[in-house]
């Protein structure tokens, strides 16, 4: 499932992100993204590869990996994010919700450390 306004667009500074066309309340769904989980012998295999920016830690002890199908790999990171998401491990899906009110035309964030709230670096702002 995924929000039909929503596309991809460049941007200035962090290559291309999610943006939506239509406002979305705080709370509502943006997208249910199945996931492809790698088992954790394949990691430092993807470490190497372009898809190492791209990527979700996966399962209770985060020793997979699982790459977001959907616009789930495309979300930018932001230490203010307006969007948060839930990882099911048994349904293999991520879902993005809106963390607060976004007006049309705003690109869609996530923190990259999975706490809305976290302030901590990551890795290429390092």
């Amino acid at each position: 499932m995924l929000l039909p306004w929503l596309y991809i667009k460049k941007t200035k500074k962090k290559g291309r992100g999610v943006f939506t066309r239509e406002a979305i309340s705080e709370g509502s769904i943006i997208e249910i993204a199945p996931v492809i989980v790698l088992p954790k012998d394949e990691r430092a295999w993807i470490d190497k590869s372009l898809l190492y920016n791209y990527y979700f830690l996966w399962g209770a002890n985060n020793e997979e990996t699982a790459l977001a199908l959907g616009y789930g790999s495309m979300y930018n990171h932001s230490t203010s994010p307006n969007v948060a998401y839930q990882m099911d491990f048994k349904a293999e899906t991520i879902t993005y919700i809106a963390w607060c009110d976004i007006a049309a035309g705003d690109e869609l964030c996530i923190n990259y450390n999975g706490d809305e709230d976290s302030q901590e670096k990551v890795w290429f702002e390092i």
